[in-house]
């Protein structure tokens, strides 16, 4: 006698497909002997593919020689066109031959059970068969709950990189800001010379990702001004040689300050700040950079600062005309500003002026 059958595995459902009526009717009472209590049956082999579709089959007693399809088109057919996974099949027939036995093996079923056949011997091979794909079945849901609970957290985890991500850009944001502020400067002029340093960079051919580094990057480009005298910062008049050394180092200061982290955002930023008073020519600061060894950003950077500074107004200047301003651009190309950014300006110099009027400046009552 096989050993008891578990509550677990007498709920399993169970396919008998055979043509013999009375072969149904064995295996059928053969199994509820057992206690086995979900077994489906049909004499129609083509009904196999929808009944399997239908139902949760957890195991199929199958013969071999039926009329329409025989159990090899059936297995083939369950292959071929099933949408669920295929449950372990047993084959039961009067073919006593190796040739059908590793057929059927090779076809997929998973056992082989020749007609007369020993009950227990079969009962024993159904609870094996029944244990085996209830133990994947098993580890088929904890790895569903495992994979959801994987998902869930990188969700997490990608949800508070984000947040993350927002809170360091808001610092990032507000520390331009601060400098901006201390220059008599306002927050609207850092937001339109970030967007235009980032549309600057999209047509030179940037990437979107380093586009929108640059975006986030620009406006800490004078953040060193933190570390400037007010008496000088702030002096309205025009600077002694000494207080125009003191003032240049602005761009080190920012530098320094934004340097020793590893972040692409504040290594871009901190490029920036150190060369975005470099000029074309070489006659810049603070090292004398020189053409294309100011990096690209900087240069990006420079002329972005200068035209939107140039056209907006300030309590100690007028705003430019656009057409002075884009005139005063065009006779510093190859001097203070590299020449092919400055064409690339002038190109999308219609899609500056709407990032211009959309954050223009407040009109003072």
């Amino acid at each position: 006698m096989i050993n008891s059958i578990s509550n677990e595995l007498k709920s399993a459902c169970i396919l008998i497909v055979d043509d013999e009526a009375t072969n149904v009717k064995l295996l059928e009472r053969i199994l509820t002997g057992k206690g086995f209590n979900h077994i489906l049956t049909t004499l129609d082999p083509r009904q196999v593919l929808p009944m399997v579709q239908d139902n949760e089959v957890d195991l199929i007693l199958l013969d071999i020689n039926m009329p329409h399809m025989d159990g090899y088109q059936v297995m083939e057919q369950l292959q071929v066109e099933s949408t669920r996974s295929i449950p372990p099949i047993l084959v039961l027939t009067a073919q006593h031959s190796q040739d059908f036995r590793q057929r059927a093996l090779d076809d997929g079923a998973r056992d082989y059970v020749t007609k007369p056949f020993d009950a227990n011997e079969l009962l024993s091979r159904v609870r094996n068969l029944l244990e085996v794909h209830q133990a994947n079945k098993y580890m088929s849901q904890e790895n569903a709950i495992l994979d959801e609970r994987v998902r869930k957290r990188t969700r997490e985890l990608e949800a508070a990189r984000n947040q993350l991500r927002e809170s360091q850009l808001q610092v990032v944001r507000r520390l331009g800001r601060a400098a901006e502020y201390r220059d008599n400067e306002t927050g609207l002029h850092i937001i339109r010379m970030s967007k235009m340093a980032a549309m600057i960079g999209k047509a030179v051919g940037m990437s979107d990702e380093d586009c929108e580094l640059l975006l986030n990057a620009a406006p800490m480009h004078d953040i060193g001004k933190i570390g400037i005298p007010d008496a000088i910062l702030l002096k309205p008049g025009k600077f002694e040689p000494d207080e125009w050394e003191i003032m240049k180092t602005h761009a080190q200061i920012g530098a320094d300050i934004l340097s020793g982290d590893d972040s692409p955002l504040l290594i871009m930023a901190s490029e920036i700040a150190l060369t975005h008073h470099e000029k074309w020519d070489g006659s810049g600061y603070p090292n004398g950079l020189m053409g294309e060894n100011i990096p690209l950003v900087g240069r990006i950077t420079a002329l972005a600062d200068v035209f939107d500074a140039l056209t907006s107004e300030r309590p100690y200047k007028k705003a430019w005309p656009v057409e002075d301003a884009v005139a005063y651009i065009k006779s510093e190309s190859g001097k203070h500003f590299d020449p092919a950014l400055v064409e690339h300006f002038l190109q999308i110099l219609n899609s500056l002026m709407e990032i211009r009027d959309q954050y223009a400046e407040p009109e003072v009552a």
